[in-house]
């Protein structure tokens, strides 16, 4: 006997969950495409382009150049015109166009070959603003040249000194011959007298057309290494010690003269982005120039490799998506683009209450595209989503469209009709069953004006009221001669959370009774 009434009991309670999900109801969010991206609450280390169809698609923005404590000039190209970011630098003139055609950022800027270029004046205390030592430099820019003939000037500066009572010239430049780049350091480190004071490095590859490199040429004052990279790798190296060895010798520092303007592309036809000046020093000491601090020998250029993408990757979050309380997260679908060895992983979270919700909590469940998610419901669904690159960082996947696909319990429908009945200090409500499948009660609004529901003098308590699930309630403890006003809203049995719209409005005036 016990048996059967087990499984009797069971038999009902799976009857009773098939019914509450017989009424729930499939639905889908819908974030990109043609409907294009809200605002996410998290955009790290991405950007926006054109993904599958035409239609914007997130993907990971580019290792452009970003100012620090050891930048000495920055110029990104990303404005209409040229702006030094760390304002150590003033621009005197400017003859580059911009284009949106960049390697890294938002922009690049076309060098037509005008004379002079982008012409800088350097502040008292930046590299190319103040004589005297300078201690460890990096100097780095893309370019993409059109011709790459013979000639162009992609830099140069040109002062002079007093040696001994004499004065002597001072260049440096980086231009192009046969095919190469080729950077002169002309009387610059103080006390070298080789080839008539001249250091040069020239590329061992030939410079491509029309296609972006990395260039940077570094110095080391602890151990006198000047070198030359291209994309990462070494071009070209010359020790600068007595004896031109490493770790033996003296070394030539470098020393500027009277200050002078640099030109950046002077006459140079190409493309240039993100050029940089930064002050270092590998052995953490502080460089010659007081106000610049040290560059850890971590974070030395001379062992650069320039990625195209952050090898970390970057990171979206969508906003908490509202939907009705008791909802449940079936899966998620997108429409991306993933490139050999790149990828994208999507985690998602719920839950009541957003405010309260850390980046840690709730905690962000790892999923995959199109599969079944169990576990999580509430009020609020959110979405991340991890944007990898390729082992070079060459390579970029893209997000055009997510879907959020979930079960929703519809908002059960108001009673149709209210009536409201006052006696003395009380008013009696009394209304028609919503026709919803799995009402589970109703809540009684009430308060003093139309349309606002504050109400708090009832005995039975401030509104709205939990009544159960009757058809008719008293409200007592109000006030006579004061109207009030009413209104009924219907909760599910699923969760008393789960509250339709509210019914009509009806309204009541306590007054007292006379006595029979």
């Amino acid at each position: 006997m016990l048996k059967r009434k087990i499984i009797i009991f069971a038999t009902v309670c799976l009857l009773l969950s098939v019914n509450i999900l017989s009424f729930a109801e499939n639905k889908t969010i819908v974030l990109g495409g043609k409907n294009g991206w809200p605002k996410l609450s998290v955009e790290r280390g991405v950007t926006t382009g054109t993904g599958r169809f035409g239609y914007t698609a997130y993907e990971l923005a580019t290792n452009a150049r970003k100012v620090t404590e050891y930048t000495d000039l920055l110029i990104d190209f990303d404005g209409k015109t040229p702006v030094d970011k760390t304002d150590n630098y003033v621009i005197k003139e400017n003859n580059l166009l911009p284009t949106p055609k960049s390697v890294m950022g938002r922009g690049a800027a076309v060098c037509t070959g005008h004379s002079k270029g982008l012409v800088l004046e350097g502040k008292e205390g930046s590299l190319f603003g103040t004589e005297g030592l300078t201690g460890s430099f990096t100097i780095e820019f893309w370019l993409s040249p059109s011709i790459a003939e013979n000639g162009e000037v992609v830099l140069s500066w040109r002062s002079s000194r007093n040696n001994s009572d004499k004065v002597i010239y001072q260049t440096i430049s980086a231009s192009f011959f046969n095919n190469r780049l080729e950077w002169k350091f002309t009387n610059v480190f103080s006390g070298y007298k080789d080839n008539d004071g001249e250091v040069s490095l020239s590329s061992y590859k030939s410079v491509v057309p029309d296609k972006w490199a990395h260039h940077v040429v570094s110095f080391d004052d602890s151990t006198g290494l000047l070198e030359y990279r291209i994309d990462g790798k070494i071009e070209a190296l010359q020790y600068l010690t007595t004896s031109g060895h490493e770790q033996s010798g003296s070394v030539y520092t470098p020393e500027l003269g009277v200050v002078a303007d640099l030109e950046i592309c002077p006459s140079y036809i190409g493309s240039i982005d993100d050029f940089r000046i930064i002050r270092t020093n590998i052995e953490g000491k502080s460089a010659s120039v007081a106000p610049l601090p040290a560059y850890p020998k971590q974070e030395s250029m001379s062992s650069i490799h320039y990625d195209t993408y952050r090898r970390q990757g970057g990171r979206i979050e969508t906003q908490p998506l509202l939907v009705n309380a008791g909802s449940v997260l079936n899966s998620i679908e997108a429409e991306m683009n993933e490139p050999e060895e790149t990828s994208i992983q999507f985690f998602v979270r719920g839950g009541n209450n957003y405010f309260s919700w850390t980046d840690e909590e709730p905690a962000w469940i790892p999923v995959e595209l199109g599969k079944n998610i169990t576990g999580i419901t509430g009020r609020y669904f959110q979405v991340a989503a991890n944007i990898y690159p390729d082992g070079n960082g060459k390579k970029t996947p893209s997000i055009t469209e997510l879907k959020v696909n979930y079960k929703e319990t519809p908002l059960p429908l108001p009673p149709f009709k209210v009536f409201a009945t006052p006696s003395d200090g009380t008013v009696t409500l009394s209304w028609s069953h919503s026709l919803e499948e799995g009402v589970g009660g109703y809540y009684v609004y009430y308060g003093e004006r139309p349309g606002e529901y504050l109400g708090d003098i009832s005995e039975n308590g401030k509104s709205p009221i939990d009544v159960g699930n009757i058809s008719t309630y008293t409200i007592s403890g109000l006030s006579n001669g004061t109207v009030y006003y009413f209104a009924i809203a219907t909760y599910s049995s699923v969760d008393n959370s789960i509250v339709g719209s509210l019914s009509q409005e009806v309204s009541a005036r306590p007054l007292p009774q006379r006595k029979k």
